[in-house]
């Protein structure tokens, strides 16, 4: 943690709203973008960012400061989204994937899952099929996708930021990538952009 953060930290910790603001300030564009590509709603990402910004103002005497601030509150971003994910699946009800079978495309030549996912992500003709397939997947396997590739936290963090094995994670984000794949790829014009 660099110490001027630690140092607004302390301050904010004692009552300096200017300290709290300039963390806010600091962290809100992190903040949104995992809310936007957990939920895949505008309105809902600035309730997460705005959620876990006053669970912050509430609980930043909590903070042990063992990690980055940034982890903590991405840790309750996450929270905050998978909760709201949960409400939303529970009033309509969606196909697990675990009961999904990933059969083989035939006549269609897949790529391997790319190295650069945040190249691909700001491609902007493949952005829309990313987006419709993100929707699709279940929030479980969505949230370790967002962290693993498109925010490139590493297998250890994501593990211990979601309570999940190291395992659990890997494969997690297996099950995710070949979901994706297999959505992008009924869709043509996404792996002609992409070859």
């Amino acid at each position: 943690m660099e110490q001027i953060e630690k140092e607004l930290i302390q301050q904010a910790k004692s009552g300096d709203s200017t300290a709290m603001a300039e963390l806010v300030k600091q962290h809100s564009s992190n903040i949104y973008n995992v809310g936007l590509r957990l939920m895949q709603n505008e309105s809902e990402a600035e309730d997460v960012l705005q959620e876990t910004f006053l669970i912050m103002i509430q609980k930043l005497d909590t903070f042990k400061e063992n990690s980055t601030l940034s982890t903590w509150l991405y840790r309750i971003a996450t929270n905050i989204a998978l909760g709201k994910l949960r409400d939303k699946q529970n009033r309509q009800s969606d196909m697990d994937l675990d009961e999904l079978e990933f059969e083989p495309l035939t006549g269609t030549q897949l790529l391997s899952w790319p190295e650069e996912v945040n190249q691909m992500w700001k491609d902007e003709s493949i952005q829309s099929c990313m987006k419709a397939a993100l929707e699709k997947l279940p929030e479980s396997y969505r949230t370790v996708f967002v962290m693993r590739d498109l925010e490139g936290i590493s297998v250890k963090r994501t593990a211990n930021m979601l309570d999940l094995s190291e395992s659990n994670v890997k494969v997690r984000l297996m099950r995710a990538r070949l979901f994706l794949r297999d959505n992008m790829a009924k869709n043509l014009h996404c792996i002609e952009a992409n070859a």
